[in-house]
């Protein structure tokens, strides 16, 4: 019985790095594509987990909210910062800081 709780906990572990990485995969083509957007370069490998809690998607069912974190460069000096936020395997919004406010670019 120990062995059988003892798999389906390292199972259950195994399942959550797997969505983890699809997720963050998920976070850092979302920043790739808003920084071509707005003509601006990603910094080097900077999105990085900066908040997970449960949340409900849109059918209710309970789901990991992830907020990732990345950095920017519009000329190449100083660093401004932006989010990708994810709904389970959804992307809900990208928001990025700018002089004049954050733009956020709302996708679900």
């Amino acid at each position: 019985m120990e062995n059988l709780l003892l798999l389906g906990l390292l199972g259950l572990g195994f399942w959550f790095w797997i969505d983890s990485m699809n997720a963050k995969e998920r976070a850092v083509a979302a920043a790739i594509r808003a920084c071509r957007e707005i003509d601006v370069q990603l910094l080097d490998q900077t999105v990085a987990l900066e908040s997970m809690k449960p949340a409900r998607n849109r059918q209710g069912h309970l789901v990991w909210r992830r907020i990732y974190g990345f950095e920017y460069s519009t000329q190449g000096v100083e660093r401004r910062h932006g989010r990708a936020i994810l709904r389970g395997r959804v992307l809900e919004q990208v928001q990025v800081d700018r002089d004049d406010g954050t733009t956020i670019e709302q996708y679900e």
